[in-house]
């Protein structure tokens, strides 16, 4: 399976448009931004969990990185609301699911196979003081990518011209780049090469964003997670 799999173009989709599609574990289902792959997928989904699913133990030969939408993620390692941030390195392994069920945005083999380090934070706690009506936190940053989370105040504006091309989620509210609105949930990937340039509405955002990592895009492993 192929969605959005040519990473020479500019990418927008609105998320809460598409239509949810299930997965092998009844009560989670899917949306995907883009994939390459089945099962085994270098993937980038929003991902639902009903109350009370659950996946079975398994590991994540090519890391998982994942953003709590809504609700409460739990596994093993704990409980994690809203707003946290979590990287699983390759070789990692969990018993995901939710009692009360919860939404993430979740990036499946993006990881340098070499990386072994975990992340759990909560982004609002790591933001710094806001510059010019934008507050911002560095999440993750290594030799490949850069991972921050924005908060903007209305009217304020968030640029980047980043080498490795620009990932974006729009967590809440609205931001407008090149006349279009992206609002809660809209996903946007743009190539090396271009650069971001978005102003907010009056209604203030919360951005995720991701840059340098589209020059290391390849198909996953053929093996089970």
């Amino acid at each position: 399976m192929e969605i959005n799999a040519d990473f020479s173009k500019r990418v927008v989709v609105h998320s809460d448009r598409l239509e949810w599609r299930p997965s092998p574990v009844q009560g989670v289902a899917r949306r995907m931004l883009d994939r390459i792959g089945d099962e085994v997928a270098r993937a980038t989904s929003i991902v639902r969990y009903a109350p009370g699913s659950r996946f079975s133990a398994h590991s994540h030969p090519g890391g998982e990185e994942f953003v709590v939408l809504d609700g409460v993620f739990q596994d093993e390692h704990g409980d994690f609301p809203v707003g946290t941030y979590v990287r699983n390195p390759p070789t990692s392994a969990h018993t995901p699911g939710s009692a009360q069920g919860c939404t993430i945005f979740v990036k499946l083999w993006q990881f340098d196979p070499a990386d072994r380090t975990p992340v759990r934070k909560h982004m609002e706690a790591e933001l710094g003081a806001p510059v010019n009506g934008v507050a911002t936190a560095t999440l993750h940053q290594d030799g490949r990518e850069t991972v921050t989370y924005s908060r903007l105040d209305a009217g304020a504006a968030l640029s980047c011209d980043a080498p490795g091309g620009i990932e974006l989620l729009v967590i809440d509210g609205e931001i407008i780049v090149d006349g279009e609105t992206l609002g809660k949930h809209a996903w946007l990937r743009l190539p090396e090469g271009q650069r971001l340039s978005a102003t907010d509405t009056a209604k203030g955002a919360r951005v995720w964003m991701k840059t340098g990592h589209l020059r290391f895009v390849k198909a996953p492993a053929a093996q089970p997670l």
